[in-house]
């Protein structure tokens, strides 16, 4: 494996444009690198990588759901990370926390052992939603903790500020370069480190071996493997469907609207094949074609504890 790996942070709150900026950037990544994505969800499914899916064999993705990785920083975190870097052999390494989680916590950590050696942290960048600091909505504590610690504030979903506004969003901000994008798509040459390369190969540190996962064993192919958890950050419930499970987006759409979340992330096998979304709450619904095949997931995230068998009834009347 090799040493000081250069390490990419990519954190900011739900729904600012972290996944869509990662996209971009592989669509970017030098034929001649290996990049490896660690990805932190909030909830216990897991669809970001689902929706990062790709047939890069240069690219390889891995998850820790279930809390911010700064909480999760035992176990999981580590067999995680360690597993990635054993299988990836990456030349650069992107990490995405929740958009729940603290970065600076695990900027922390990542610089400490059994770190130190193996990994070479680049000055982060933070996706920040422009317009919604516009209106006012406040970016979370753990968010503004960690700016100041960044190379490069990505302010998204830029395409209708003027420059009067721009220049009100950047007061609102420290001053730390910025880079204006529509749908996160960042110019490689832009992100921070991007020219640093990682040194000679090292000995991995002792990791522990093991780690809980959800199962991916279905006792019946009809029933979903369903989870939920919350604490002070907020609740989410999510669901595992059999591949042999296919979906009526109709229903789902008109079901989804009916809901006050959030987040919501699926990918789910309709009748004209695999499908994506991944929207905030209160924005219109967009299903994308998917290169994901293993199975169907959706994944919601409430800011109050929700009704657990109303909705499992409800996702379970989606299907085909």
């Amino acid at each position: 494996m090799l040493s000081h790996i250069p390490t990419h942070l990519i954190s900011g709150s739900l729904g600012a444009g972290k996944t869509s900026l990662i996209r971009a950037l592989l669509a970017q990544r030098p034929s001649n690198e290996r990049w490896a994505i660690l990805i932190n969800e909030f909830g216990q499914i897991g669809l970001d990588a689902a929706l990062l899916s790709t047939a890069d064999a240069g690219v390889s993705l891995t998850e820790v759901a279930g809390g911010c990785l700064c909480c999760v920083n035992g176990v999981p975190f580590q067999v995680g990370l360690g597993r990635l870097l054993r299988q990836a052999k990456p030349d650069r390494l992107f990490i995405e926390p929740s958009g729940l989680g603290h970065p600076a916590e695990l900027l922390d950590q990542l610089a400490g052992p059994p770190w130190r050696d193996v990994l070479a942290l680049q000055p982060s960048v933070a996706v920040i939603d422009g317009p919604a600091l516009l209106r006012g909505e406040k970016l979370p504590v753990s968010q503004t903790q960690s700016l100041q610690r960044c190379g490069l504030l990505v302010i998204n979903k830029s395409e209708d500020l003027g420059q009067a506004e721009r220049r009100a969003v950047q007061a609102l901000l420290p001053a730390i370069p910025i880079c204006w994008t529509q749908q996160g798509q960042l110019p490689i040459t832009e992100l921070p480190g991007i020219g640093q390369r990682a040194g000679n190969a090292v000995t991995m540190p002792a990791l522990p071996s093991s780690i809980a996962t959800l199962g991916s064993v279905w006792l019946d192919p009809r029933q979903p493997l369903c989870q939920s958890q919350g604490n002070a950050e907020g609740w989410s419930i999510g669901w595992r469907w059999h591949p042999s499970q296919r979906f009526d987006l109709e229903r789902v759409t008109a079901w989804l609207e009916s809901l006050d979340w959030c987040r919501a992330k699926l990918v789910i096998q309709g009748a004209q094949g695999w499908q994506s979304l991944n929207a905030l709450g209160g924005q219109s619904l967009v299903f994308r074609p998917s290169e994901w095949r293993k199975d169907s997931r959706l994944e919601l995230i409430f800011a109050e504890p929700q009704n657990e068998k109303r909705l499992n009834d409800a996702m379970i009347a989606c299907r085909l």
